[in-house]
């Protein structure tokens, strides 16, 4: 996929007045200071489309921007240590869960999780959510290029193995580093694949 137009739609802490795109999204999420914001910007080959910053928690609200007028990516607030105070972590855990489970057009939630360290209790619970609620989702792993390769090995599969004490099977994944741009084809030609099934059913009904 070759990404010509990207622009940004909206932002809203109110998923039940998000309008009916009618088109697929596709959203992203992790714990603050994850990278998000980066392999965003690097997916779309843009700089500042999502803002980067070294504070936890600069998303604050559900950010909708339409890509080659085809699609939806959205950029979800992180879960987990962020400095805002707990009434407001309360508050985004609401409405990215509403958002989550109500959403229709949501193909797909991608979830991104930093190579460097081992499995955090919170991903884990996050994952076993989205299981319990039948929410479609992948991991992208992301930093890959921050430590060596052996070491960003051994912490991806310590990550699995840990899913694995409560799932039978894991859903596709991804190595990715905003500096050097890997993972970027592989996750657009996923996207892509997924538009393709979802126009062919849309044709169907």
């Amino acid at each position: 996929m070759i990404v010509k137009e990207v622009e940004f739609v909206m932002s809203n802490q109110d998923a039940e007045v998000i309008p009916d795109f009618s088109a697929p999204e596709y959203a992203f999420i992790g714990r603050s200071n994850v990278g998000k914001s980066s392999l965003i910007n690097m997916l779309c080959q843009r700089k500042k489309l999502a803002k980067v910053s070294s504070t936890p928690g600069k998303t604050q609200l559900i950010n909708h921007f339409r890509v080659n007028k085809q699609w939806y990516l959205v950029d979800l607030p992180g879960y987990g240590y962020a400095r805002v105070s707990k009434k407001q972590r309360t508050k985004f855990i609401a409405f990215i869960k509403d958002y989550l489970t109500n959403r229709q057009d949501l193909q797909l939630l991608f979830v991104l999780i930093d190579s460097r360290h081992d499995a955090q209790d919170v991903d884990i619970e996050f994952i076993n959510w989205l299981g319990e609620n039948q929410i479609p989702f992948s991991i992208v792993f992301t930093k890959t290029d921050k430590n060596k390769q052996s070491e960003t090995d051994k912490s991806i599969n310590s990550f699995k193995a840990k899913l694995m004490e409560f799932w039978e099977d894991l859903p596709p994944s991804f190595r990715t580093s905003s500096k050097s741009g890997m993972g970027r084809d592989r996750l657009l030609a996923y996207i892509e694949e997924i538009n393709k099934n979802y126009h062919s059913k849309k044709l169907k009904k």
